[in-house]
């Protein structure tokens, strides 16, 4: 296997220090406090769907600041109650075909699919960012923590469980959150910024320690910082500064439910030693799955035991391997 990162061995002990500002955490008290008081404003419409045991719906809610957030929501037929997943997507992508989340909802799951705002799905972004930006979305907003466009986002995606909890066929005690690539880093962002998940499952997570990712990384999108630090290299401190506020890796020690994560030792997206910067400040029970031989994609072989940490921690079944 060709080395790409730091061998396995240094990745397990791999703890760099935190590059939180002083006002971090009042930060997202903040943010979370505004969120908190805006309603949410939503609606549903059901979607004719060929598919047996459960009900599509359409569902728009308000996210940060004027933003309208689009997602896919699939309940099981039935009364319920049911646990609840939300699923976030990848970089630049949406919420994709109702037909991914089948298998979820035949394992007795209510299931929401959340377009993040701006992206090639549905959601809107009304914010104006200011200061320009290089293509992509890693740098909108990046002159200033308050304005930076994963703010944003990282609400949007905590205020899925806004909605989620509001349905009476599920049961809000009994929620986890999950998704690939930034899905993954979303993943994280929402376990920590929120206490109702009680099961992260966050695969080859984006958005964690940005110094070493753009190190690092051979294909973007962490490559969108350092072209925009060519073009304005005199913004340098004030890049990393707002960067800091959406790191994972600061964000990661206020996780407090089980983590099952997965790292690609040959990912040249993200890199295997910023997954593990995150991943090494989780305080919470924790497993890596490791996969010697995956670059950025999807392992097959994981669903397996995603099926299994679903079953066991939200629905309190024996599955976990010993």
């Amino acid at each position: 296997m060709p080395l790409y990162d730091k061998p396995l061995s240094e990745l397990v002990v791999y703890r760099p220090e935190l590059t939180r500002e002083a006002d971090f955490e009042d930060y997202w008290e903040r943010t979370l406090a505004e969120s908190a008081q805006a309603p949410l404003n939503a609606a549903l419409e059901r979607v004719p769907y060929p598919a047996l045991g459960c009900t599509v719906y359409q569902v728009h809610y308000d996210g940060w600041r004027g933003a309208r957030v689009c997602a896919w929501y699939l309940a099981p037929d039935g009364p319920g109650p049911f646990p609840g997943l939300v699923q976030y997507h990848g970089y630049s992508g949406s919420k994709q075909d109702v037909f991914s989340y089948l298998p979820w909802v035949l394992q007795g799951y209510a299931i929401m699919a959340v377009d993040v705002r701006g992206q090639s799905g549905d959601s809107s972004d009304p914010q104006h960012y200011p200061g320009g930006h290089v293509r992509g979305w890693m740098t909108q907003g990046v002159t200033d923590p308050e304005s930076y466009y994963f703010r944003g986002v990282y609400v949007d995606c905590v205020r899925a469980l806004d909605w989620l909890c509001s349905r009476p066929e599920v049961d809000a005690s009994h929620l986890g959150v999950m998704g690939m690539s930034q899905g993954g880093g979303l993943t994280l962002a929402v376990a920590a910024l929120d206490r109702r998940p009680v099961l992260a499952m966050p695969e080859m997570p984006y958005l964690c320690h940005f110094r070493r990712a753009v190190d690092m990384a051979v294909r973007p999108p962490y490559l969108e910082i350092p072209d925009y630090l060519r073009r304005w290299p005199q913004r340098e401190e004030t890049v990393w500064r707002t960067l800091s506020y959406c790191d994972n890796m600061n964000l990661a020690p206020w996780i407090t439910c089980p983590v099952l994560m997965t790292v690609g030792l040959q990912d040249d997206i993200c890199p295997p030693s910023s997954v593990y910067a995150a991943y090494n400040r989780i305080d919470a029970p924790k497993e890596m799955r490791v996969y010697p031989y995956h670059n950025h994609e999807m392992a097959q072989a994981h669903w397996e035991t995603k099926l299994a940490w679903a079953h066991h921690y939200l629905k309190g079944l024996d599955t976990l391997p010993v």
